[in-house]
C-alpha cells in the first residue's frame, strides 16, 4: 500500500496546496514540505514496501506495482531531478504567472514518474507512461502563448502517437506469453505460443522500440523535443530533458530486456536497424546543436543526441551495454538538468536566450558559468565525470559485442559526437570568461540567489559522483 501512497501523495498534496487561499510566497513552505515528504515516501516504498495489485482488467492483466533494482535506479534519478528543480523553481517562478498551476502539475507528474518506476508489468507501465505524458503537457503549455500551445500540442501528439505504437507491442507481448507476465530479466514469452510467428513479432518489437523511443527523442520521432524545450519554463525544460524523456528509455528496457528478452532480438535485423537509427540520431542531434544559436534549443538538440547514446548502448543487447546505458541515464540527467537550470538563470536575471548574448558574463557570474562548465565536462566525456565513465563502458561493450563493423562503429560515432559536443558547449564558457577587450559584460549581471545556485551544484556533484562510483553503484544494483 505504501507504493500507492507514494504515487498519489504528491498529486493530492500539490493540488491542495495550489487551492489554498494564500499568496505564492506563503505557499513555498508548503511546497517544500510536499517535495521532502514525497521523497521520503518514495524511498520508503522502493526499499521497504511489498508488491501491490490494485485491480484486474482481465485474467493475468492487472494493475500491478513492484519495485525491482531497475525501478529503484530510475526512482533515484527522478527524485534527484525533482527535488533539485523544485527548490530552484521556488525562486524562478516568482517572475512567472500561474505558479499554482505549475506546481500542481509539477507534483502530479512526479507521482506519474514514481508510477513508471514502480510498474511491475507492461500494462501498468503503459498506463503510467501515458499519465506521465498527460501530466507534463501543461508544463510545456505554461506560458499559454501561441508558441507554447503549438509546442504543447506537438509534444502531446508525438507522445500519444508513440505510446500507441508502444501499446501495439504491449498487446502482442501479452498475446505471446503466459503466466503472471510480471517483469523478469530475460523475458516471459511462451516459446510454444511464439513458435512460427517470430518474423511478425520482430516487426512488432521494432515498432514498439520506435514508439517508446519517441519520448526519448530517437529519430524519426524526435521532432517534438527541440520545439517543446525552449518554450517551457527552465525548471520544466530541466525535467523534460533530464528525466521525463527517460521514461521512454525505461519503457524500452522493460519491453526488450524484461518482457521479450534480449536473446530473442540479438543478431536479427531489429538489432541492426536499432543501432543504425541510434547512431544516426546521435550524429544528427550533435550537428544540429552545433549549428544552433539559441541556448535552450542548442541544449534540446543536445538531448536528442545524448539520450540516443543510451539507445545505442541498449541496442548492444548485452549486460555491459545495459550497464553503460544506465550510467549514462543518471549522468545525463544530472548534467543536462544542470545546464537547463543555468540557461534559466540567464533568462530569469537578464532575459538573455541567445548564445551570443552571454559574452563576458562569466566575470559577473562565475558560479553560474562554473556550474555550466562542470556539467559540460560530463556531457563531453572528460574524466572523472559520469559522462566519461558511461561512454567508456558503452565503447567497451561495443568492442566486446563481436558484431563486425558494429564492434567499432559506435565508438567512432561517440568520438565524433564528443568533438561536436565540445564545439557547442565549451565556447559558451570560454566566451563567458574571456570575451575579448571589445566586449563589456552586462552591468545588471550578478549571481542568482542561493535557491537557484545550490541545486545547480547539487546536480554537478551528482554527475561527478557517478563518474567516480558509477561501477560500484551498478554492482550494488546487480547490473
Amino acid at each position: 500500500m505504501l507504493i500507492f501512497i507514494a504515487i498519489i501523495f504528491p498529486a493530492i498534496a500539490g493540488i491542495s496546496a495550489g487551492l489554498m487561499k494564500k499568496n505564492y510566497k506563503e505557499k513555498i513552505p508548503y511546497y517544500s514540505g510536499i517535495i521532502i515528504i514525497s521523497l521520503l515516501l518514495a524511498l520508503a516504498a522502493a526499499f521497504y514496501s511489498g508488491d501491490i495489485r490494485l485491480f484486474s482488467f482481465s485474467e493475468n492483466a492487472d494493475l500491478y506495482f513492484s519495485f525491482d533494482n531497475l525501478g529503484r535506479f530510475y526512482l533515484i534519478s527522478v527524485l534527484l531531478l525533482y527535488s533539485s528543480v523544485a527548490f530552484y523553481a521556488f525562486e524562478y517562478m516568482k517572475k512567472e504567472e500561474n505558479q499554482e498551476q505549475f506546481f500542481s502539475f509539477f507534483f502530479i507528474s512526479l507521482g506519474a514518474l514514481i508510477a513508471v518506476a514502480a510498474s511491475g508489468n507492461p500494462i501498468t507501465l503503459y498506463l503510467s507512461f501515458e499519465m506521465a505524458t498527460l501530466t507534463t503537457v501543461p508544463l510545456v503549455l505554461h506560458e499559454k502563448t501561441k508558441d507554447a500551445v503549438t509546442a504543447g500540442l506537438k509534444y502531446l501528439f508525438y507522445s500519444i502517437g508513440g505510446a500507441l505504437l508502444g501499446l501495439f507491442g504491449v498487446f502482442f507481448v501479452y498475446f505471446y506469453s503466459s503466466g503472471s507476465r510480471h517483469f523478469t530479466m530475460g523475458g516471459f514469452l511462451d516459446p510454444a505460443l511464439i513458435s512460427g510467428h517470430e518474423k511478425f513479432f520482430l516487426v512488432v518489437i521494432f515498432v514498439t522500440i520506435i514508439g517508446f523511443g519517441t519520448k526519448a527523442g530517437m529519430y524519426p520521432m524526435h521532432g517534438w523535443l527541440p520545439t517543446a524545450h525552449p518554450i517551457a519554463p527552465a525548471p520544466a525544460s530541466s525535467l523534460l530533458s533530464g528525466i521525463i524523456a527517460k521514461a521512454g528509455i525505461v519503457s524500452v528496457v522493460r519491453i526488450v530486456y524484461y518482457s521479450v528478452g534480449a536473446d530473442f532480438i540479438r543478431s536479427t535485423w531489429v538489432q541492426t536497424a536499432w543501432m543504425i537509427l541510434a547512431m544516426l540520431t546521435v550524429l544528427m542531434g550533435s550537428t544540429m546543436a552545433f549549428l544552433e544559436k539559441n541556448l535552450k534549443r542548442r541544449l534540446a538538440f543536445s538531448t536528442i543526441s545524448q539520450i540516443s547514446y543510451i539507445m545505442l548502448a541498449l541496442s548492444l543487447l548485452s549486460a555491459s551495454g545495459l550497464r553503460g546505458a544506465l550510467i549514462h541515464l543518471i549522468s545525463h540527467a544530472a548534467s543536462k538538468g544542470c545546464l537547463f537550470l543555468t540557461a534559466g538563470v540567464f533568462i530569469y536575471l537578464l532575459g538573455k536566450r541567445q548564445v551570443s548574448d552571454l559574452y563576458g558574463l562569466g566575470k559577473k557570474m562565475p558560479l553560474t558559468f562554473t556550474a555550466f562548465l562542470i556539467a559540460s565536462l560530463s556531457l563531453v566525456g572528460i574524466p572523472p565525470m559520469g559522462g566519461f565513465l558511461s561512454k567508456w563502458v558503452i565503447a567497451l561493450a561495443a568492442a566486446d559485442s563481436g558484431m563486425g563493423i558494429f564492434s567499432y562503429l559506435p565508438t567512432i560515432v561517440l568520438l565524433i559526437s564528443a568533438f561536436l559536443t565540445a564545439g557547442y558547449l565549451f565556447p559558451v564558457v570560454v566566451d563567458g570568461f574571456f570575451p575579448g577587450k571589445e566586449f563589456e559584460p552586462d552591468k545588471n549581471a550578478a549571481e542568482p540567489p542561493a535557491l537557484m545556485t545550490v541545486p545547480m551544484f547539487i546536480l554537478c556533484s551528482a554527475a561527478l559522483i557517478v563518474g567516480i562510483y558509477g561501477i560500484q553503484i551498478m554492482e550494488g544494483l546487480n547490473f
